[in-house]
């Protein structure tokens, strides 16, 4: 069957149109994403009456795109920008008023499971006790277990936009801000530690996101063209080496490096410092990049309940 998946990030919203069936491994159909970067769009906290309109606009599009591609089923979700505003859940009754599209709130925790499922499914059962690592644009995840149920799925108020926007005050930082971050992202996931790790060590470690393939591509990974199956690492010797010089650039300059697009730019260096600050603390020599995540344990998800579960039938 045609399933689309709604996905409401922080920084970009995204329909993802997949065939797929119980089974069998999903494939992408067609993609449709626009930056609305809806956590700047919060006023105090907040979400603005521009990004309210601004999500219904996209929705509203989004809907046409999914008769025009034939989805037959919509699952739609979001993540910590609607989560953390405190009227969310007034603006994604709205939509569903007019659209019927029901846009579920995720917990963090519960975006820590969904890209779990989805990295075990993609690596399969000889990854052992896997350890995945997702830095977003409003919070980081970081999840471990040695089955589809991770044994502890952790959320933390670290994503790189968060952090650029809370943190920074020019482009390129000043060092002390940059000092003063890194303190706090540390701090963060070191009370993390103890909980993740007292089920095992890992057997394989995993990163998903944007900020991950960003940092891998820059430090010399195969670019997106290669595919999905290509193999993609990332050090940790080459995310500190990068974090030192990210904050020596400017935006501009970050953008001209390999795979870094222009809305992404401003956030790298709080990205890198979020992923050197955890490969650090779980002293992690190396993270493999994963090309499923989110959206893929949401399709997942969806299909290991079918025929039962929520939805909109198109």
């Amino acid at each position: 069957m045609r399933l689309g998946v709604l996905d409401v990030g922080s920084n970009t919203v995204h329909l993802l149109v997949m065939d797929a069936h119980q089974g069998a491994r999903p494939l992408p159909a067609y993609s449709h994403k626009v930056e609305l970067r809806l956590a700047e769009h919060l006023d105090g906290d907040r979400l603005s009456a521009q990004g309210a309109e601004q999500l219904h606009g996209f929705v509203r599009e989004a809907m046409r795109i999914a008769e025009d591609k034939g989805v037959e089923d919509l699952v739609a979700f979001a993540t910590s920008a609607v989560r953390d505003a405190v009227n969310g859940e007034e603006v994604l009754n709205q939509i569903k008023d007019e659209t019927r599209v029901d846009i579920q709130v995720l917990s963090g925790a519960d975006e820590a499971r969904l890209t779990f499922l989805a990295v075990r499914r993609w690596f399969g059962w000889s990854s052992g006790r896997l350890l995945v690592i997702d830095i977003g644009g409003g919070s980081l995840e970081i999840a471990s277990g040695i089955d589809e149920q991770p044994d502890t799925a952790v959320s933390l108020p670290l994503g790189a936009g968060r952090l650029t926007r809370d943190w920074f005050t020019a482009d390129p930082p000043p060092a002390d801000e940059v000092r003063a971050l890194r303190r706090h992202i540390r701090a963060e996931i070191g009370r993390t530690v103890g909980g993740v790790i007292r089920y095992g060590r890992p057997d394989h470690t995993v990163a998903t996101s944007k900020t991950f393939r960003q940092l891998a591509r820059i430090a010399g990974a195969a670019p997106s063209s290669e595919g999905p199956y290509t193999k993609r690492s990332l050090t940790h010797e080459a995310v500190t080496s990068w974090t030192g010089r990210l904050a020596e650039m400017s935006s501009a300059k970050r953008n001209s490096l390999p795979g870094v697009s222009v809305g992404r730019a401003p956030q790298l260096l709080a990205g890198a410092l979020v992923a050197d600050a955890t490969m650090d603390l779980f002293d992690l020599p190396a993270l493999e990049l994963c090309p499923w995540a989110l959206r893929e344990g949401v399709i997942l998800r969806r299909l290991d309940v079918l025929p039962s579960g929520s939805g909109v039938r198109l």
